[in-house]
């Protein structure tokens, strides 16, 4: 059975993927949910985030209307803001983890976000796709390069060559941050203080992109796309915690379609 376009509002990402390899992120546009989760939309907001403050109904709803266009049910995490890695070919209800790998055909791989960075991962033949939660916790603990080691464990090529697609997140002009955190990215990233502005006070300005592409680098991923796209400054097309605090989540989600043996892929 065909299954239906996802709305033309949300995001499909532009990168040299292959062409089996598919890739998705939501935006407020095309659910159920009212008030401030769906304001200024016809038809409602598309809130994933089931402890949002939302209506449950509403949200699996939403679920359910995200459903259509997928070949199957999302791997949903249990996200902590954490470094684990879940291998989503193995069966698992909620684990515990900030990103998923998958080397099988129809297994959703899927992060919530409401500003965090979602990173998307693939190599260049489309063996392997993954999807990780990366907000500034995440990062300091090493999720990226977690996720891209696991994907390469999947390859069984230590040294196999990955893409990386970032999505929106809160950009480098509104994540104002404490000395705490340059302190933590100083102790995973090297050039970590080249990604902050200060601020007066002790504050800083911090650059979640520049600092994902500098986790990908030390995982030895050059070939980045996508980034800069700010949630907190878009409240018609974002759910933003740091803007809202009582708000929406985004689903971000890869998955590789059907192939063939023929392919030289994963089975049906």
């Amino acid at each position: 059975m065909t299954r239906p376009l996802p709305p033309a509002q949300w995001i499909r990402p532009q990168w040299p993927a292959a062409g089996h390899v598919r890739a998705l992120i939501t935006t407020r546009a095309g659910g159920v949910s009212g008030g401030s989760f769906g304001a200024g939309f016809a038809g409602g907001g598309m809130n994933i985030g089931l402890s949002s403050g939302d209506e449950v109904a509403a949200v699996r709803a939403n679920r359910a209307r995200l459903r259509e266009f997928l070949p199957a049910e999302p791997r949903w995490l249990s996200q902590v803001h954490g470094s684990g890695v879940h291998d989503a070919d193995q069966d698992a209800a909620f684990p515990v983890a900030d990103a998923a790998v998958s080397a099988g055909a129809q297994r959703v791989c899927v992060v919530s976000i409401a500003d965090c960075l979602p990173v998307f991962f693939t190599d260049p033949q489309g063996r392997v796709v993954g999807a990780a939660h990366a907000g500034w916790r995440g990062l300091a603990a090493g999720v990226l390069q977690n996720t891209a080691a696991a994907l390469r464990v999947k390859l069984g090529e230590a040294g196999a060559e990955l893409l990386a697609y970032l999505g929106p997140a809160i950009g480098p002009t509104a994540f104002e941050v404490g000395g705490e955190v340059l302190a933590a990215m100083r102790a995973r990233l090297p050039r970590a203080e080249a990604a902050f502005v200060s601020r007066p006070g002790g504050k800083y300005l911090a650059d979640l992109f520049a600092l994902a592409r500098q986790a990908l680098g030390q995982a030895g991923i050059e070939r980045v796309f996508g980034g800069g796209q700010c949630t907190y400054s878009d409240p018609g097309r974002f759910y933003s915690f740091r803007r809202d605090r009582i708000t929406g989540r985004h689903a971000a989600l890869i998955w590789i379609e059907r192939v063939s043996r023929a392919d030289g892929m994963s089975p049906v």
